[in-house]
């Protein structure tokens, strides 16, 4: 059995980003980052991502092709205060799940490792939306 069919496939990663996102929709920093009034296209993105990427379906590949997770952000200043907020929510999503803990903790320690990677700029940067030699828009999108 694979990750994804052990921690209950599509239904937990379906309640991991919903949860996710609730936490960025009253964020005051990482809310602005996404130019969509509605954050379902972001939610469904990062739900295709990481169901593949722990075993789910191939979906996201499908749609979007290779994940190219840096490529993606590269345009986006993401700096150690984009990372945290981008962590807080995330905790706060895994633990809503309840996983056994060697569960939790496998889950846990991928995710934030990811956050770290994604890091671009270790600066404070220019406000949220300002200009900035990242780009106009600053910030963690997911997937």
């Amino acid at each position: 059995m694979n990750f994804f069919d052990a921690v209950g496939g599509e239904p937990t990663f379906r309640k991991l980003v919903d949860e996710f996102y609730a936490g960025v929709a009253t964020d005051p920093l990482l809310r602005p980052m996404y130019p969509e009034e509605d954050l379902g296209p972001a939610t469904e993105r990062l739900t295709l991502f990481l169901m593949q990427y722990w075993g789910g379906p191939n979906t996201y590949s499908a749609q979007r092709g290779h994940p190219r997770l840096r490529m993606r952000h590269a345009p986006f200043r993401v700096g150690p205060a984009e990372r945290d907020a981008w962590l807080l929510h995330m905790r706060r999503a895994v633990d809503s799940l309840d996983l056994p803990p060697e569960q939790h903790a496998t889950l846990w320690e991928y995710l934030e490792r990811a956050a770290y990677f994604m890091v671009n700029t270790m600066d404070d940067g220019p406000e949220p939306g300002g200009p900035g030699p990242a780009g106009p828009t600053n910030g963690l999108k997911t997937a």
